[in-house]
């Protein structure tokens, strides 16, 4: 059995029977035969088909945010915010996928030639539990209008969202078979990627997962798209205005209770401002509301898991082992852990070089902006960064020596359905939403006319 528990109080939610082999042979089967007519469908009736999800979970918003929060913690005003934000990118494919996946017309020596953008067929998404409804949207949305159909191995501890996403796609009147979610483990993953009807598989997740998934599909020639971890910096300038980089910086670390990959997890500053910025900061963060997540004004939640709040804890021990001094918060108990900033943290420290994933984040000082590069680019990742300067000119001259997929200038940086989203080095590869994004899990296909 799966087990979903509500990490807050410990409660037994719902028990989920594991699919056997048969189920899963079942439900490939389900989604291969739905793919060969799917794929003929217009794009007009797949849009209409998008927009009625898209007002599913308008509808049903309250119903499906208290689940999450109620399964994995998060506060309820943001588990509200997430389904409005999957009503966004369905609406943005169903408007958009048509003109997207147009054929680009080439001129070469032939009478006519053309790129044309066919579907794959059944994609997997390997989905976690910090943003259970919009990470899948953020697939499943491009992938359906486009024609495909798709599996979904969500997280052990959201299976009740997993089956509220399948809900939603039931209930907007898709046609049984373009989405369905499977009640699996980790241990059942490697057959499914490798079984001939899926064509490609899309991760979202830890580093190690990633390359499990990446070595599985590449083993059987299978395209592969992975937004892995990040290490994000918050870069403070001595020209940047301080009162609104604070709060952008707050928001940036403790949404979604830090649980983000895209959350800022480094803070730079400048030594100029540092003192200054550092006791506003700190102080933001003290007035932070911690509580029930079913309570609408509660901004910090739970970890999802106990285990969650005591790897954090570790990394913040050992930092401050190390030399580091805690300005606030660093204790917890069970899967609640306290808003926590560290000052004096060194590139050698785990909350500088690893992933932190939770509410804590480490101060570190620079001289100058060459300084600031060089920790910017000192992780294992490249997801994205964000720059806090009134100097425009400084900040575009930077951008260049920047490895991250994605800047962001006096921003928290963040996922639109407008722009391509993922990272570089271990942050995985591949795209996201946009254009961009569409076109992961199509057949580039060349036409030649003569």
């Amino acid at each position: 059995m799966i087990v979903s528990k509500n990490p807050y109080s410990g409660e037994i939610l719902e028990e989920h029977k594991e699919f056997s082999s048969q189920d899963i042979d079942s439900a490939l089967e389900k989604a291969d035969t739905q793919f060969k007519s799917w794929k003929k469908t217009s794009f007009k009736e797949r849009s209409a088909l998008m927009m009625k999800a898209a007002e599913e979970l308008k509808q049903n918003k309250q119903e499906y945010a208290e689940t999450m929060s109620r399964e994995m913690g998060k506060p309820i005003g943001q588990a509200i915010a997430e389904i409005e934000k999957c009503v966004w990118v369905c609406e943005y494919y169903s408007k958009n996928a048509a003109e997207q996946l147009s054929s680009e017309n080439i001129a070469t020596d032939a009478t006519k030639s053309y790129v044309n953008y066919a579907p794959l067929g059944v994609i997997l998404a390997i989905m976690p539990w910090n943003y259970p409804f919009w990470q899948v949207f953020r697939f499943a949305a491009p992938a359906l209008m486009a024609g495909n159909v798709g599996v979904l191995k969500h997280a052990s501890n959201v299976m009740m969202c997993a089956n509220n996403i399948q809900k939603v796609f039931q209930r907007a009147g898709f046609p049984e078979g373009c989405f369905q979610s499977l009640i699996i483990g980790s241990d059942k993953i490697d057959p499914v990627i490798e079984d001939a009807r899926v064509k490609a598989v899309t991760l979202t997740g830890s580093v190690g997962a990633g390359k499990a998934v990446a070595a599985t599909a590449g083993k059987n020639i299978k395209k592969s798209v992975l937004e892995l971890g990040g290490s994000n910096a918050l870069v403070v300038f001595e020209d940047a205005n301080l009162e609104e980089s604070v709060k952008m910086c707050v928001q940036a670390r403790f949404q979604n209770t830090g649980q983000s990959c895209i959350a800022g997890k480094r803070l730079l500053l400048h030594e100029s401002i540092a003192e200054e910025f550092t006791e506003m900061f700190v102080k933001e963060v003290k007035d932070l509301k911690s509580g029930d997540p079913m309570e609408e004004d509660t901004f910090i939640g739970v970890q999802a898991r106990e285990d969650l709040a005591e790897d954090l804890d570790k990394q913040v021990k050992a930092a401050v082992e190390q030399g580091a001094k805690i300005l606030v918060g660093g204790n917890g108990k069970g899967a609640y852990y306290e808003p926590t900033v560290l000052s004096g943290v060194s590139r050698t420290m785990p909350v500088f070089n690893e992933e932190t994933f939770g509410p804590a984040i480490g101060i570190t000082t620079f001289k100058d902006e060459e300084e600031a590069i060089d920790l910017i680019n000192a992780t294992e990742f490249g997801l994205g960064v964000s720059l806090f300067s009134r100097d425009t000119d400084k900040v575009k001259n930077l951008i260049p020596q920047i490895e991250d997929g994605a800047v962001f200038i006096n921003e928290l940086v963040k996922s639109d359905p407008r722009l391509p989203f993922g990272g570089t080095k271990n942050s995985g590869y591949g795209r996201e939403l946009s254009h961009y994004g569409i076109k992961e899990f199509v057949n580039i296909q060349t036409v030649y006319f003569k």
